[in-house]
């Protein structure tokens, strides 16, 4: 773990920790998770033991109090052992900020101590079939029955919903209202009328399992979060934080691309000379670090407007649309400064590749995030 400037000591020796329990425990068990599509959600007990569980969340609800630079630092080093198991944690922060945010105190001391002590596995649905980019298109419904709603529709790629204990549903009450009728709900995962389908075959990130979920169900009115038709808005601020989160995760799977290409072009003999006596291969890796280092650095600037309660949105968006582009550029570099060698399954650089692939699409594709950056820019 490199010591960078401005991290606080507490946040250090968290980062430094979690580095330690993830080359350990993660990394090489890594490649079989990946090989084998093995569930991530096995690492809970062990994960929160050290707080990872809660590290979104304030002490009073079960947290550990960490910095949010802390959280992205750890987030990093998780997500340079395992991947999946970073994907996994994350999708359980999108279902606990949902509530931390939208919820009220009798919601979070049901669900936000026991998630943060690894006893609930949470997930987090929004997207759909035919709505993905624009949660308005939504079409699952949450209809008034006096006390009760209830709830019809179908999530797709939905992370954690196998393993889950709580899923947090995004759902229309008021659907002449576009995005200003979106509601959230807790939804207990054995809820009667909950259907939740096989694992999708992924390309990458195979142990952090995504499923369809579908909804034909009745919920307490107490279940939703918030006002009725506050949903968009509390989604919109959990996504704000989660791709912070996502802008880690590409850090650390570049990481590990970064460290594996170095290691090779010093290794690596061509012509009687190493890889890394090579002009190409000496510019190549330059252009690589000083990517890794704007996402760092993006990335760090996001998480301190988010310990400041500043506006978040555009920095989020910055950091996560810089870092997962950068990390499609270091993983593809790597493979290919180790040449064929990079392009077996026997070396984890094509796993890399896969990983990375998916960080530019979820949590906003790098088109949404341009998009959002733009309309910040242009607003009054």
């Amino acid at each position: 773990m490199t010591t960078r400037l401005g991290v606080s000591p507490d946040d250090q020796a968290l980062a430094d920790a979690i580095a330690r329990f993830a080359e350990q425990e993660l990394a090489p068990h890594a490649h079989a998770v990946d090989e084998e599509e093995i569930s991530t959600a096995r690492y809970v007990p062990q994960l929160a033991e050290m707080g990872v569980m809660g590290l979104n969340l304030p002490e009073r609800w079960g947290g550990p109090g960490a910095s949010p630079t802390g959280l992205i630092l750890a987030l990093a080093e998780i997500a340079r052992a395992c991947a999946s198991t970073a994907s996994m944690i994350g999708a359980h922060y999108l279902a606990t900020d949902s509530v931390l945010i939208g919820g009220d105190d009798a919601q979070r001391e049901r669900y936000l101590p026991d998630a943060a002590a690894g006893r609930k596995l949470g997930a987090f649905a929004l997207t759909e079939p035919r709505a993905g980019s624009n949660p308005a298109d939504m079409g699952a419904r949450a209809e008034p029955i006096g006390e009760r709603y209830r709830l019809t529709g179908v999530k797709h790629f939905i992370s954690n919903a196998g393993d889950a204990d709580f899923i947090v549903v995004y759902a229309k009450t008021d659907p002449s209202a576009g995005h200003r009728g979106i509601s959230a709900f807790i939804v207990d995962a054995d809820t009667p009328g909950v259907t939740i389908s096989p694992p999708e075959k992924l390309m990458g990130i195979r142990g952090g399992h995504a499923f369809e979920v579908a909804f034909d169900c009745e919920i307490d009115a107490r279940q939703r979060l918030g006002a009725q038709g506050s949903g968009f808005r509390t989604a919109m601020k959990v996504l704000d934080n989660s791709r912070i989160d996502v802008a880690a995760n590409s850090i650390g799977i570049a990481e590990a691309a970064m460290a594996a290409a170095l290691s090779w072009a010093g290794e690596r003999q061509v012509g009687g000379a190493s890889l890394a006596d090579k002009q190409g291969i000496q510019w190549l890796l330059a252009d690589m670090k000083v990517r890794l280092e704007a996402a760092w650095l993006l990335t760090l600037q996001a998480a301190a407007v988010r310990a400041a309660g500043g506006r978040l949105t555009q920095s989020a968006s910055i950091a996560k649309l810089y870092a997962s582009e950068a990390a499609g550029f270091i993983t593809d570099a790597a493979l290919q400064i180790h040449g064929g060698y990079g392009f077996t399954r026997e070396m984890p650089l094509e796993r890399w590749v896969r990983d990375a692939r998916i960080m530019r699409i979820y949590e906003g594709s790098s088109e949404i995030q341009r998009t959002v950056i733009a309309r910040t820019m242009l607003a009054p």
